[in-house]
């Protein structure tokens, strides 16, 4: 393994589908059916490699693993590779997920399948590349070339007002990260490469570091998204396809919470430091708004986006606490939210599917009809919540625990969240699964199917296995978080302290 470059087998297998994919006979039903069966079978292959990359990841060792370093023109910018117990959780999740991607595609996409197809295998292609790369330049290039996949896909096969919401995702996200690529020139005209191993034990002057972070938030605000700069959000999760949705909740918003880790806190602990507050003040409105925003939606899938809004709050909470607890809660909120959100979204398009409308009104009494949709529903509006038992609770207890440590009153605002949450969910379930069963076109409707069971079991069976026993996450993330927070204690005790720099190096000495 310490020979194999199986971080770029990982990165590049999907596009060795999309050639094969390309020279398929789309124009017969044997040829859909190949296409449909080549993406599936190259996705399960990658999930197996990326398991195979996990079966020999050393937990114990908070360094960046497996790594590939080939340098460009030896310029300071190299194709640089590894991962470590943060980065290897959301490679995994991401090849987890593309698998039933494709899958909720086979009945749905009408037409261009083939193109649909290779756009969701470049698309995994550029995320994975998000989460493994070691280098700003190589970590900018797969961040923002995920925009055109995704683009293509709402734009394409999205619903009525897709054309709108696919410029607004684009234009959003894309103003947010031009500030940052100003910021990567300006570190590498300052400190002469752009390799992020080096640049983490390199001390960036405090004056400029200011001034990148902001940089950096811009894009990562926008792409989490935090309040105020959410909007594009709901209208991208409601135009997308079903699968478009999955991972766009389930995996896209990760890459701004692994940026925050890796860039905000990695390379600008004093900055982050001093904005912490800041950060805790827009997620606590995040929290907050979107969740009474959440109560009032008509549209399941955009209940649901609100909802992820107020979900993502909580990472950005735990997250700037500088905390073990809060980035390791953190990092599980986000990989639950990434199968919960991801299969909340599998689920409306289950009935989508078969009804053609996602208005909460045009549903009622499914259980009549529908008991092992509503048995996995369930599962999943109680890991929304936060329900003890569920993944959703082992990430919001954590943070929730962080933030008490830092600041009361943050916590006591974010908790009412967790409420909120109960009232939106709760509500959407009774609409749709409860009450009589009395409009005419649900009398004949059908429960899941063999393809539905396969999709939506294992992401159940996921959000109650690690509800009650999170240690495998744990025991990946923890030695790499331990060491962030150390070096971020060594590098405020530098600067003259203050009342919570001293709690941070406190906390970091208790570890």
């Amino acid at each position: 393994m310490s020979t194999l470059p199986i971080l770029s087998i990982i990165i590049f297998l999907p596009l060795a589908g999309v050639v094969l994919l390309s020279i398929i006979n789309s124009d017969s039903k044997s040829g859909i059916r190949n296409l449909k069966q080549t993406a599936l079978w190259v996705t399960c292959l990658n999930f197996i490699v990326s398991i195979v990359l996990l079966i020999n990841f050393d937990q114990t060792d908070p360094n960046f693993q497996f790594t590939e370093n080939y340098f460009w023109l030896n310029s300071g910018i190299s194709y640089h590779l590894g991962v470590d117990g943060i980065s290897i959780l959301l490679v995994i999740l991401t090849t987890f997920l593309m698998p039933f991607c494709i899958l909720a595609s086979f009945d749905s996409i009408k037409f261009s399948l083939k193109e649909y197809l290779i756009s969701f295998l470049i698309l995994e292609t550029l995320m994975i590349g998000v989460f493994c790369s070691l280098d700003l330049i190589l970590f900018y290039l797969f961040f923002e070339g995920g925009l055109i996949p995704m683009f293509l896909i709402i734009g394409i096969w999205g619903g009525e007002r897709r054309v709108y919401s696919t410029f607004k995702f684009f234009l959003f996200t894309l103003a947010g990260s031009v500030f940052m690529l100003l910021a990567i020139i300006a570190i590498y005209i300052e400190v002469g490469t752009t390799d992020i191993v080096y640049l983490l034990q390199y001390d960036i002057d405090p004056s400029l570091q200011y001034i990148f972070w902001l940089a950096f938030f811009a894009s990562f605000a926008v792409k989490i998204p935090m309040w105020p700069v959410h909007t594009w959000l709901p209208d991208a999760h409601v135009e997308a396809p079903t699968a478009g949705s999955v991972i766009l909740a389930g995996v896209l918003l990760k890459m701004a919470g692994y940026g925050f880790i890796r860039f905000s806190l990695g390379l600008f602990p004093i900055a982050s430091s001093y904005f912490a507050p800041f950060v805790f003040t827009l997620s606590i409105i995040a929290i907050i708004y979107a969740s009474l925003i959440a109560l009032v939606q008509k549209d399941m899938k955009k209940l649901i986006a609100y909802s992820s809004v107020a979900h993502m709050g909580f990472v950005t909470l735990g997250i700037f606490t500088f905390t073990l607890q809060g980035i390791e809660g953190a990092m599980i909120q986000m990989i639950s939210h990434g199968i919960v959100s991801a299969a909340l979204f599998l689920c409306v398009g289950v009935v989508y599917d078969r009804i053609h409308t996602r208005e909460i009104e045009r549903y009622g009494g499914l259980v009549n009809r529908m008991p092992l949709y509503a048995f996995v529903f369930m599962i999943f509006i109680m890991g929304s919540i936060g329900l003890p038992g569920t993944s959703g609770f082992v990430g919001e207890f954590l943070v929730l625990l962080a933030i008490f440590s830092v600041n009361t009153y943050f916590a006591v605002f974010a908790t009412t969240g967790v409420v909120l949450a109960a009232a939106y969910s709760l509500w959407l379930y009774r609409k749709v699964i409860f009450g009589p069963l009395i409009k005419e076109d649900l009398l004949e409707i059908l429960d899941l199917s063999y393809r539905e069971i396969i999709i939506l079991f294992p992401l159940a069976f996921l959000t109650i296995f690690f509800g009650f026993y999170p240690q495998p996450l744990i025991d990946i993330i923890e030695p790499s978080a331990a060491y962030l927070i150390s070096n971020i204690a060594n590098d405020l005790s530098l600067i003259e302290p203050t009342n919570q720099i001293e709690s941070i190096i406190q906390m970091e000495s208790n570890y």
